[in-house]
């Protein structure tokens, strides 16, 4: 999945910022975001938790939550 979010970010780096996450070090954000399982993908916009992936996920999945959720790029 790291692969994924990889391209996402490459892909979308005009509307997204991706941040990765240690959990061993960043326990406060896994108590704040509520992570459960690892790999988890949290979407916040304007400070606020619009959407989340618990586990791994598809392209599709991950495009379909993108698209819900963010302005498509302007050309």
């Amino acid at each position: 999945m790291e692969s994924l979010v990889a391209h996402i970010a490459h892909r979308d780096r005009a509307r997204l910022r991706v941040l990765h996450v240690d959990i061993d070090r960043r326990t406060d954000l896994l108590e704040r975001f509520d992570v459960r399982d690892v790999p988890t993908v949290v979407l916040v916009v304007d400070k606020k938790v619009v959407a989340r992936i618990d586990g791994r996920a598809s392209a599709p999945k991950m495009d379909a939550m993108l698209a819900e959720h963010l302005a498509p790029v302007a050309v």
